[in-house]
């Protein structure tokens, strides 16, 4: 294995064994590759290994470094980490990158029968994409009328109430996912010899690591390399998404080119020192402080924009994605935020030996992904 493998791939294996199925969830990132294993063990879900691997190196970039590599470079990358994660089977369960999809919802009349859901459907989503119909695949889930009775707790009106003002509607998501990128991914699958089980947008599979039963809405604050991706989450579905196009790659290149220090050099530092600054570059949590100013500002006026249209407050806001683990990131977010501020905790829902608890506490944000899609693959 060269070098740069040898310090780019971390993870953990345990001493595989035991009866049980497992189920393997692959997240391929902008800038890293994340894998989970788990296995159903005496009615439980355990942890058996995870890993991460850097992309950059394999399009001759530093780690960190936000990549757009070809599919034959991504499948190398991703036959590595599984090996070196020590990961047995070939089957797998891939997330896609929500820039790839649309999400939006649609009010239909309640009265529609199932086969006449599934031929609107289509017809209305032309009104929301932005191309060819026939470049898309659209899925569809009914919002249940049954869930909206929670929000008893909170709104004056009861759901009747709702339903007579609402003129019988039905509320229905719809997600549209450009074929090119399904191919894109299959090409992966298949280029590394592997299977696939399925395939899911990345947001699904991040809510269903990161939520317990929240009944208020839920801001869920994905910080990825790329950009900082903001789902609004109501009884497990999404009611609001938005993208700022800023990530944790653009803070290492700003650190980079204000202190005239290579991106490898800076990636260091922002992870070492974060929002708490260097003692030899005292500058150095200003620069990042830029950054996240501007990513609470946009997130601020999401929230507002939100209970604005619902009538709805924010309880709580979730951090996810390895941008979370910025030190300082979750006080600096308390004193810019009126909701409940957490880390999200995915390996949380899994057993997994005592003495991991903390590094998995502490890398469970990065890999909220890949144990989400596993959780499906077991469930």
């Amino acid at each position: 294995m060269s070098n740069f493998l040898t310090k780019l791939i971390s993870g953990f294996s345990m001493n595989k064994g035991g009866s049980g199925d497992s189920a393997i969830g692959v997240d391929i990132g902008s800038s890293a590759i994340k894998v989970v294993e788990i296995r159903r063990k005496g009615g439980k879900a355990v942890l058996e290994t995870y890993g991460a691997i850097a992309l950059g190196p394999y399009g001759d970039a530093e780690a960190g470094s936000v990549t757009n590599l070809p599919v034959e470079k991504i499948a190398l990358a991703l036959k590595e980490v599984l090996k070196q994660s020590g990961v047995t089977s070939t089957s797998l369960s891939m997330s896609i990158p929500i820039q790839s999809s649309l999400i939006f919802s649609i009010e239909l009349p309640a009265q529609l029968g199932e086969s006449q859901i599934a031929s609107i459907v289509p017809t209305e989503a032309r009104k929301y994409i932005p191309v060819p119909i026939d470049e898309v695949s659209i899925d569809y889930f009914i919002l249940p009328k049954k869930e909206s009775s929670f929000t008893e707790a909170n709104n004056s009106l009861s759901n009747e109430d709702l339903s007579k003002n609402d003129g019988e509607k039905m509320n229905v998501l719809v997600v549209a996912t450009q074929n090119d990128a399904v191919a894109k991914y299959r090409s992966i699958v298949s280029e590394g010899g592997l299977t696939s089980s399925f395939f899911e947008i990345e947001i699904f599979s991040s809510i269903r690591s990161n939520f317990e039963h929240e009944l208020s809405p839920v801001l869920l604050m994905d910080f990825g390399a790329s950009r900082t991706k903001l789902s609004i989450v109501e009884f497990g579905m999404i009611k609001s998404y938005h993208t700022i196009d800023r990530g944790g790659a653009d803070i290492t290149n700003s650190i980079s080119k204000s202190l005239s220090i290579p991106f490898s050099e800076a990636e260091k530092m922002k992870k070492e020192f974060g929002f708490f600054g260097s003692p030899t570059e005292k500058s150095l949590a200003d620069i990042v402080k830029v950054h996240i100013d501007y990513i609470f500002s946009e997130t601020n006026s999401v929230l507002l924009g939100y209970e604005k249209k619902y009538d709805r407050t924010v309880s709580k806001i979730i951090f996810t994605g390895g941008g979370a683990l910025l030190k300082g990131l979750k006080e600096v977010a308390i004193n810019n935020f009126k909701a409940e501020v957490e880390m999200g905790h995915p390996f949380s829902k899994v057993e997994a030996p005592a003495f991991l608890d903390k590094v998995l506490e502490t890398m469970g944000p990065e890999f909220a992904v890949a144990l989400g899609l596993a959780m499906r693959k077991l469930q």
